[in-house]
């Protein structure tokens, strides 16, 4: 990394903390660890993470509100939000993409894989400021200049709304989106089609370029897989 980014810990439990905390800074990033949502709130105004990994359970202000909070602070736009969280019910999940959580992971989870997520996050950004209109991930590479895709070498046909959702996507590798939220971004505002229309959209991709890149968050949307992991 040119420039190390900065990553914030919150959790109540300070032996977990202290391990990530650890981990992360034998990865070179710069590490802050809290206690608390409130504490996590007055720290990031000064300490302005690239990323935060956030706990669920906290007394106080727990982590799907203070992730909520944190989404109106001016840094927002950049700012990756992880849950890392013992709790696995849909219902919370849910929740926490719905305050604007980026990632839900659920533990226990092995520090290797942890690292292997966040440092996801931070390639998704180098291709999200890429100027380049070619982006090439996991062996698809989409052209948007040319509208054309290609995969091992071989050019593979897709619809116009096709192709752009996947452009999209691209854009926006290991980004939870849900049908609306791409209808607006795709179609535009201007166009009166229905929310299934992406689940079509999406088979027919998947039918093109295979059914791993693209994936279905139960009860959310779809995202595009970065890694395979």
């Amino acid at each position: 990394m040119s420039k190390p980014y900065k990553i914030l810990v919150v959790d109540d439990d300070s032996s977990i903390t202290e391990l990530l905390q650890y981990n992360l800074e034998q990865q070179g990033y710069i590490v802050q660890a809290v206690h608390s949502g409130k504490e996590a709130l007055e720290i990031a105004r000064d300490f302005q993470p690239n990323l935060v990994l956030l706990d669920i359970m906290m007394p106080g202000l727990d982590g799907v509100e203070t992730c909520r909070i944190l989404r109106n602070t001016t840094f927002s736009e950049e700012l990756f939000i992880l849950f890392l969280t013992a709790r696995a019910e849909e219902y919370s999940e849910i929740a926490a993409f719905d305050a604007g959580a980026n990632d839900y992971i659920i533990k226990p989870v092995k520090p290797r894989a942890l690292m292997s997520r966040i440092s996801a996050c931070f390639k998704r950004e180098t291709i999200a400021q890429a100027k380049n209109s070619i982006i090439t991930i996991r062996g698809i590479t989409v052209d948007r200049e040319s509208y054309t895709v290609m995969k091992n070498n071989e050019k593979i046909t897709l619809a116009k709304k096709e192709f752009e959702l996947l452009y999209f996507l691209c854009q926006h590798p290991n980004k939870i989106f849900n049908r609306d939220e791409l209808l607006k971004k795709v179609w535009g505002t201007d166009v009166c089609v229905v929310s299934r229309t992406i689940d079509v959209h999406i088979r027919k991709i998947r039918e093109k370029i295979g059914d791993d890149l693209i994936n279905t968050v139960k009860g959310i949307g779809y995202k595009l897989e970065l890694s395979e992991e």
